[in-house]
């Protein structure tokens, strides 16, 4: 049976689906089996990017806060992208989320940014749909672009392919959700209410808009419902005796430039920081321009989100 005691000891907590699985699991198993650190070397890639610089001159362009050696954990941010990668394709980031981790305040701040986001693609020399950053350039042009698109500097990403976040889920026993409202979507009914999900129906469920009538918010919603269970059960028993299965998945669908080093710091420092999470809504409207639909986000609202960032980040 699983105790309270034992998911907050084995938890680091997380970012979205995947890489929360991923970083709570890099940590219990470090304690428990030597391999964690080989599939921890699989995971870390590090991005050829040039340090982000913001325009607020306020901002520090800090690098990596996590691993410092200070008396006091210092706030960082994260990018969570969920690609689906194909066959000779490098696909495009479906899902993008942005978290704000303050240990200071004891918080964390969470946002989606719509896949459909028009924003300048840094590296590219175009205004784009920002999920296109991926399939232009990799993670290198999708953290040069959110970074740009927020004038905030971005320290740590976690990139999961979508084909691992249904292996994963199902792995750690499913997700439990509320869902307002009853659909349809791509053969697999979903009715209103509380359902528990496995790992294909999750992705199906993190999935929909077309349906939504808030459309991506409603999609968005969806994402963080998922990312809230995981971060509250993802060290069930059940999981943790297929732990082995966990480390394979994890090695095969995750990227991340997070060292075992620093995945050891954030499991030891940061775990308080998720006791309370706050999330915020791109405004925006949709537009089509040349035939194609974009949702336009005004300089006013990139300023709003840039000082929640600022302010969060804030000891």
């Amino acid at each position: 049976m699983r105790t309270k005691k034992t998911t907050k000891r084995i938890l680091f907590g997380s970012a979205i689906v995947l890489g929360v699985a991923a970083i709570a699991l890099a940590g219990y198993a470090y304690r428990v089996y030597n391999s964690i650190e080989e599939t921890a070397a699989i995971m870390y890639e590090e991005p050829a990017k040039p340090l982000y610089h913001s325009k607020d001159p306020e901002v520090r362009p800090l690098a990596k806060p996590a691993a410092a050696e200070t008396e006091q954990p210092s706030p960082f941010t994260i990018l969570v992208m969920g690609v689906d990668e194909r066959k000779n394709d490098r696909g495009r980031s479906d899902t993008i989320i942005v978290l704000s981790v303050n240990p200071v305040k004891k918080s964390t701040l969470m946002f989606n940014i719509p896949r459909d986001t028009k924003t300048a693609i840094i590296g590219r020399g175009t205004s784009d749909k920002i999920n296109h950053a991926y399939a232009f350039g990799g993670i290198e042009m999708s953290l040069q672009t959110v970074e740009n698109f927020l004038d905030y500097p971005i320290n740590y990403y976690l990139k999961v392919n979508m084909e691992g976040f249904s292996r994963i889920i199902d792995l750690m026993g499913g997700v439990d959700v509320d869902n307002p409202f009853a659909f349809h979507y791509q053969g697999a009914e979903f009715r209103q209410g509380e359902l528990h999900l496995d790992g294909e129906h999750a992705l199906l469920y993190s999935r929909m808009r077309f349906d939504d009538p808030q459309g991506d918010r409603g999609r968005n919603a969806r994402q963080r419902q998922i990312l809230k269970d995981l971060m509250k059960n993802g060290a069930s028993l059940s999981s943790i005796a297929k732990i082995d299965e966990l480390l394979a998945a994890a090695g095969d669908h995750v990227k991340t430039n997070l060292t075992f080093g620093e995945m050891k710091t954030l499991l030891r420092d940061y775990r308080p920081s998720l006791e309370r999470l706050d999330t915020e809504e791109i405004k925006g409207r949709g537009e089509i321009a040349g035939g194609i639909w974009y949702f336009q986000v005004n300089e006013a609202e990139r300023t709003r989100l840039h000082d929640a960032l600022k302010n969060h980040q804030a000891g």
